[in-house]
């Protein structure tokens, strides 16, 4: 049984005292935490982080800083694991004195690291998690999610399924933690599938080696729609063996969250025909000419000899976000920079998102994505021009509302505001 996450906060707040927040910019550097999987099944990912976020920090320094501070990052790898995650963020706040943390591709990451910021009355914003709980069950003013959700991935795919494959018989292998399992229940709860007597599931370790167990059961019990809720590394290798088996052939599969980093690891001819989706890829900016978006895009094809991920397009965000909401508020003080951030539009690398001001998740617009032919994707440069987009939704249709926001929060025993979380006592 998984702790109450506000017992686990509440003891956390026995951990020694930390500097106040307004005193971690002092002199002419501002130090900024990375917390980011450099290793463990979701590296790929981690990368991309680093990349733009160093791009992020060269162009923000070369500009004249934060508040004229030069930003000084701190990188930590988290080794895709929450224990080392928090273990991470607490040294990051504590002994590195940053007054914002941001990183991590597991949700798992997302929500520790979240927890320590709300310990340490400091910032955490998450540029890869996507379990609906990070904002969700577990969410607090300290924390801020650039990224999509699983509700609004499912959502919009959810709008093209049923259209498509109405009646179709499901099955369901997911990743065994918070982002796994929140991506099958909304997708579940979207597509009708909610019987797991009739429509089953397979639930799989982080980090597994093998999923042709689960796929054989998948094939035996003639599935006509596979779901695979893995991410990253796992994705990779489950795809890659679904295909081996000539899974293929018999049914349609789809990876709820994808990216290109994870198209390119299982590759053209396994990922051709996958069904998913996406908050943010290369080809956004030049198919609905974001001129923001295309700048970043070549400028990170110059620096690093590829197109960047969602993954790097998110830790840019987060970065310039952060400057912006300090420099509104004309200081780093925790409190002033949650109050410049709520309700706030921005233009980042698409079209408008704003932060919410209820759950802090950015609301935007959302991609669902089909793969292309394995031989058109060989033909692209990198070969990582692998998704087509299939459908639409812009973030007030695909976000969750307030009102079941609410209910859910109240039925797992959490307050229905983040107001009461204002002050660390």
């Amino acid at each position: 049984m998984r702790m109450s996450f506000w017992v686990r906060v509440l003891s956390g707040l026995l951990l020694p005292a930390c500097v106040p927040a307004t005193l971690q910019a002092a002199g002419d550097v501002v130090k900024i935490g990375l917390n980011y999987p450099e290793t463990g099944s979701y590296a790929k990912q981690g990368l991309d982080q680093r990349r733009a976020a160093d791009m992020a920090a060269e162009e923000i320094n070369a500009s004249g800083g934060i508040l004229g501070k030069k930003i000084q990052l701190v990188y930590r790898d988290t080794k895709t694991n929450a224990k080392v995650a928090k273990a991470n963020a607490i040294e990051l706040f504590d002994r590195e004195g940053v007054p914002m943390v941001f990183g991590g591709s597991a949700s798992s990451e997302a929500i520790e690291s979240g927890q320590v910021a709300l310990q340490k009355n400091r910032l955490f914003f998450g540029t890869l998690t996507y379990s609906t709980e990070t904002t969700g069950e577990y969410g607090h003013r300290h924390i801020f999610r650039e990224c999509y959700d699983s509700y609004f991935a499912a959502k919009v795919l959810a709008d093209y399924l049923k259209k498509n494959f109405a009646g179709k018989k499901y099955f369901y292998i997911t990743a065994n933690y918070t982002w796994g399992w929140t991506t099958e229940s909304v997708l579940r709860a979207f597509t009708g599938t909610k019987d797991i007597a009739h429509y089953p599931e397979v639930l799989t370790p982080l980090g597994a080696e093998n999923f042709r167990q689960a796929l054989t059961q998948a094939r035996d019990g003639k599935a006509q729609v596979l779901v695979l809720s893995l991410f990253g590394r796992d994705m990779e290798i489950a795809v890659r063996q679904a295909y081996e088996m000539g899974l293929k052939k018999q049914m349609q599969i789809i990876v709820p969250n994808l990216n290109d980093d994870m198209a390119m690891g299982a590759g053209p001819e396994a990922m051709e025909g996958i069904i998913g989706t996406i908050p943010w890829i290369w080809t956004v900016p030049f198919t609905y000419n974001y001129p923001q978006g295309k700048a970043f895009v070549e400028k990170f094809e110059k620096k690093y000899g590829r197109y960047p991920t969602t993954s790097g397009a998110s830790a840019y965000v987060i970065l310039y976000q952060y400057k912006d909401a300090v420099e509104r508020a004309g200081t780093f003080d925790t409190k002033a920079v949650i109050k410049a951030l709520e309700g706030h539009r921005y233009a980042g690398l698409k079209d408008e998102q704003y932060w919410r001001d209820w759950d802090h998740q950015s609301v935007q617009t959302v991609y669902a994505v089909k793969c292309k032919p394995a031989a058109e994707v060989k033909k692209s440069k990198y070969q990582q021009d692998y998704f087509d987009i299939i459908n639409v939704m812009k973030g007030d249709e695909a976000a969750v509302d307030f009102k079941e926001w609410s209910d859910i929060r109240h039925a797992v025993g959490m307050p229905p505001t983040l107001d009461e979380y204002r002050e660390v006592k």
